[in-house]
């Protein structure tokens, strides 16, 4: 039997014995079972079911009609003592990463609760009515340590993490995507989506994200994807092969040193914090992200320069260059397009105010202004 068929044989087993609002309960009890939310209960209806989550269906079912009870009041009885150590475990983590220094740490707290649970982090009320058994609670303790002793990010910890709606498998070897970054994907959607078989070059690719969003939201594009780390690379390809992303490729490249074709965009969310600042960053950021995918090592323009200085040669006419740039450094970036011969026509705050995506265009079209977002 499938889910939707589970659904309906409890919901008429409930109205059999005169249970108000049957599906409801019915639902209920699925949905706890499973780790669902009731949502996810249409949204998964091809899912078959174990024998042994089909028992414990049965027996809520069988438990309530003898109790004459509603889910809710059935579990908060059987429960209420679970729920309670349960939510001071939580409390208790919540102050321990505080102590360290967490900022994010209710929210982070959730996050390895959830994990460690393997539900939503919506779902996480429900989900500690339950008794954790130890393998879950040791899991809870791993996470914690590592997130507030030794301060690894909870993108790495978890494994995981989403961009742009989608997901995406980090680790210590690609940088943790960023929702500025977003901002950069959105505007070179914007740019092609009306374009038909266009070619994109990201550089500096890391964990694939700003090639995989691009490549799912434009089906008309080829997009290459290039990096200097094999391993970044390693890693890309694993979230392009995640997110079934066909029209995206990636090949080891120093910049543009194994690229031989022209393109209608090229983008490229380089290092661009400068050395003195690099030394500033969070405990987070400085001992567990890539150095090679934050830093130049010196004034945060080198990789904008050198990108800019070759582009045009890769470029097609009225082809596009997108950076995302750091809080202070849009101006200088437009003045090395416009030293290159490009024509910068637009740059995009971030939500702070903070300008973050500089877009230029090479010479010889005019830029169609109007396909750029915010003009």
């Amino acid at each position: 039997m499938e889910l939707l068929e589970i659904v309906k044989f409890a919901e008429e087993y409930l109205l059999k014995y005169s249970f108000s609002k049957p599906r409801l309960e019915a639902e209920k009890i699925i949905s706890y079972v499973l780790n669902l939310d009731r949502i996810g209960l249409y949204t998964n209806f091809e899912l078959v079911l174990s024998i042994e989550e089909k028992n414990e269906i049965k027996k809520y079912l069988k438990r309530m009609v003898e109790e004459n009870s509603s889910f809710d009041k059935l579990e908060k009885n059987k429960n209420s003592d679970f729920k309670e150590v349960n939510m001071e475990l939580l409390e208790k983590t919540k102050k321990y990463l505080k102590d360290y220094g967490v900022e994010e740490y209710k929210l982070d707290s959730e996050y390895i609760f959830s994990t460690a649970l393997g539900c939503n982090r919506s779902f996480l009320s429900i989900q500690l009515s339950k008794e954790l058994n130890i393998e879950v609670l040791n899991e809870i303790k791993r996470m914690t340590i590592l997130r507030g002793k030794f301060r690894k990010p909870i993108q790495q910890i978890l494994g995981n993490w989403e961009f742009y709606g989608y997901p995406f498998k980090i680790n210590e070897n690609v940088l943790i995507p960023r929702s500025d970054t977003e901002i950069l994907v959105e505007q070179c959607k914007f740019l092609m989506m009306d374009k038909i078989d266009v070619k994109i070059l990201d550089i500096g690719t890391g964990s694939g994200a700003i090639s995989v969003v691009l490549g799912k939201e434009l089906s008309n594009s080829a997009i290459l994807g290039v990096d200097i780390s094999e391993e970044a690379l390693k890693m890309a390809k694993i979230n392009a092969e995640l997110n079934n992303t066909k029209n995206v490729s990636f090949r080891k490249s120093d910049i543009f040193s194994a690229v031989t074709e022209t393109y209608e965009l090229i983008v490229s969310n380089p290092p661009y914090i400068p050395k003195d600042e690099y030394e500033e960053l969070q405990i987070e950021v400085k001992n567990h992200e890539p150095k090679l995918a934050l830093t130049d090592n010196g004034d945060g323009y080198f990789f904008y320069e050198k990108i800019t200085k070759e582009a045009g040669k890769y470029l097609k006419e009225g082809g596009y260059l997108a950076f995302e740039v750091g809080y202070n450094q849009a101006e200088k970036v437009s003045d090395l397009m416009i030293q290159n011969k490009l024509k910068v026509v637009k740059i995009v705050n971030d939500y702070g105010g903070k300008a973050r995506v500089v877009i230029g265009i090479k010479s010889g079209e005019e830029a169609d202004v109007n396909k750029i977002i915010g003009l």
